[in-house]
């Protein structure tokens, strides 16, 4: 699996497979230096966050895309996982309203 969209279609399945909720995908192609696409993703709570985070890194892995990076931990409310084509924000719920990262993107098409 070495096309990007794959590989964001591939991990918003597997956000999905441990019931994360509101699952977008942005094409920031061209509109991004540093990445195609950003996943973001909401949980209920650190261990959902924490199953959420596991299912992807194995899932992907598994596919043939290794974990660049990773930043924060479930406990912390917010985990970014950074594929090198794709990156992925996984929330909490009250902590993806805080920072409203989406709205970045919001001009940006969204994958279906």
């Amino acid at each position: 699996m070495t096309e990007a969209r794959d590989v964001a279609l591939r991990a918003r399945s597997l956000l999905r497979d441990k019931k994360g909720r509101d699952v977008l995908v942005f094409d920031v192609r061209g509109a991004s230096p540093i990445t195609d696409f950003v996943l973001i993703a909401s949980g209920a709570t650190p261990p959902q966050l924490k199953a959420m985070t596991n299912e992807l890194k194995h899932g992907l892995k598994e596919a043939g895309v290794p974990l660049y990076r990773q930043s924060g931990q479930a406990d912390d409310g917010w985990v970014v996982m950074d594929y090198v084509d794709v990156v992925v924000h996984v929330f909490l719920d009250e902590m993806r309203k805080y920072y409203a990262i989406e709205d970045l993107w919001s001009d940006l098409p969204k994958v279906e």
